[in-house]
């Protein structure tokens, strides 16, 4: 501005000194040497660690941080660089200013860590200097990795998840959250059985959180034990395997519940023929002749448990003649239902006999004539039901719906391949199952992955994969009127292939 201004102003010059030890010329600092002489004078890396041995899990990938830590990293990580520089002593003495890696072979067992700090030396001048640490791999397993190695069966927490029902579908639903939330990373082995899935873990707490997290996510009731296995009577040490029982509810969506009265009662003269729409940890119940609903919790239902009347694999197919509204839409728990009259026929019947049913509906938004619907035959239905017994004068509905039916749709796109996959569980399957044990498996989970495709609030909580492998087809129909239901693409995550070139991973894809 004095320029601008015209004015005189006195050129200012940065004055230097001669270096004390070499005579160069250098900006004056407080010691008055040099950089280059003033690091040959003093070392502010004396007495710093410049090696350090490491123990290192190779099966799991874990750092031993002692005593007794395991902290699991990957190579040039942010939580590596973190575990090296606290395994550093006497770095106080110094400040960290940066602390990188240096590229080594993943198979030489070495670690380098380039570290940049600061220090005061003489008469107050600031050094700053780098140094590279090294440290070195001793390969030793974690105890959970030693005690599989030694014996896989030596588990010291054992979840059994069992629901006593005819078929799996509650656990490929439950296999999707436990993949999703990574319940069961902690488990040493996992094994199907007959009427559930059994979990075992190396730590009783690992098996605590996961029982918790299976009481969030469905109804459950557990109990649990423990036996002495060793004792140690000079140190006072016991050992203990610990099990933990774990049953679900056997209501499933989809299901006919006739409640008993008591329950009925409790919950304002509901029903009592009822059906299950939603089950989480509480179980959504609805009546589909009133559109009334409630929702049961897990200590409620254990408190008066009651079983199914009807379950999903005795539902009939319907034909819909004549469909007329008689309500507005209602919002049920985050599902619309629309009470409806419908008049429907069997599709077994056609050729045989004109039998037709009038019923109330509560799928009159979905349904139009000519539709196909599933539903439970209660005109031909042989009950033996003792809840159901205890109400005198119940008169029973002919039919009720209790969803739409694509199987007519799906039989022109049978051949076709989805465009998504889930991940399954690596669990241990019993080979000395039977074919039809295997194909009735099969068969449930094409079910399953049906019920996904048409109910959007089934695949929320769940993790849905895009399949590489499917092409589009280029002859697509267009002309069959509305189409089978689908995933759309926005729903579907990248297929992000985890597995080493060895073929280890974490899970399979099943379509």
């Amino acid at each position: 501005m004095a320029q601008d201004a015209g004015m005189f102003t006195v050129p200012q010059t940065i004055g230097s000194v001669l270096c004390c030890k070499c005579g160069i010329p250098m900006a004056p600092n407080a010691a008055n040497m040099c950089v280059a002489c003033l690091r040959s004078e003093v070392d502010i890396t004396e007495g710093l660690q410049k090696h350090v041995i490491i123990s290192h899990c190779p099966e799991c990938d874990c750092y031993l941080q002692p005593p007794r830590t395991w902290i699991k990293a990957q190579l040039e990580s942010k939580e590596l660089l973190t575990f090296c520089v606290k395994r550093l002593k006497n770095l106080n003495r110094v400040r960290l200013v940066n602390a990188e890696f240096i590229w080594t072979e993943p198979h030489s067992k070495r670690i380098k860590v380039k570290l940049k700090v600061q220090k005061e030396v003489l008469n107050g001048a600031i050094l700053e200097q780098s140094y590279v640490v090294e440290y070195v791999q001793q390969d030793h397993m974690c105890d959970s990795c030693s005690r599989v190695q030694a014996n896989p069966d030596q588990w010291v927490a054992a979840v059994q998840l069992r629901q006593h029902v005819t078929h799996r579908r509650t656990f490929f639903y439950l296999e999707q959250l436990i993949l999703k939330h990574d319940a069961a990373a902690r488990a040493i082995r996992i094994k199907q059985m007959d009427q559930g899935i059994d979990f075992f873990f190396g730590n009783r707490s690992h098996a605590v959180k996961f029982v918790e997290f299976v009481g969030k996510v469905a109804p459950v009731r557990s109990r649990h034990d423990k036996q002495l296995v060793s004792h140690d009577p000079k140190s006072n040490n016991f050992n203990y395997k610990y099990t933990f029982s774990v049953e679900i509810s056997p209501i499933c969506r989809e299901d006919l519940i006739c409640l008993p009265p008591k329950v009925a009662v409790s919950l304002g003269n509901l029903g009592p023929l009822v059906i299950c729409t939603k089950v989480t940890n509480s179980i959504a119940l609805l009546d589909p002749l009133t559109l009334r609903h409630c929702f049961l919790d897990a200590d409620q239902y254990w408190r008066s448990s009651f079983k199914s009347l009807l379950t999903s694999r005795q539902l009939v197919e319907y034909i819909v003649l004549d469909v007329e509204v008689v309500s507005s839409e209602v919002n049920v728990g985050g599902s619309k239902y629309v009470l409806a009259d419908a008049q429907v026929a069997r599709v077994s019947d056609f050729g045989k006999n004109d039998t037709i049913f009038s019923i109330r509906t509560h799928l009159g938004h979905l349904l139009n004539p000519g539709d196909y619907a599933l539903g439970y035959d209660l005109f031909s239905a042989n009950n033996n039901d003792m809840e159901l017994d205890k109400y005198k004068g119940l008169v029973l509905p002919e039919t009720i719906l209790i969803k739409k039916s694509y199987e007519e749709k799906r039989l022109r796109k049978r051949s076709k391949p989805r465009s998504w996959k889930l991940k399954s569980l690596d669990m241990e399957v019993d080979d000395s199952k039977g074919r039809t044990d295997q194909e009735k498996m099969n068969k449930e989970y094409e079910e399953f992955l049906r019920d996904l495709e048409e109910n959007p609030e089934l695949r929320f909580n769940i993790s849905l994969y895009h399949n590489k492998d499917y092409q589009p087809s280029e002859m697509a129909s267009v002309t069959d009127g509305e189409d089978v239901p689908s995933v759309p693409l926005d729903e579907l995550l990248a297929d992000l292939d985890l597995k080493s070139d060895d073929g280890e991973g974490d899970g399979s894809m099943r379509e």
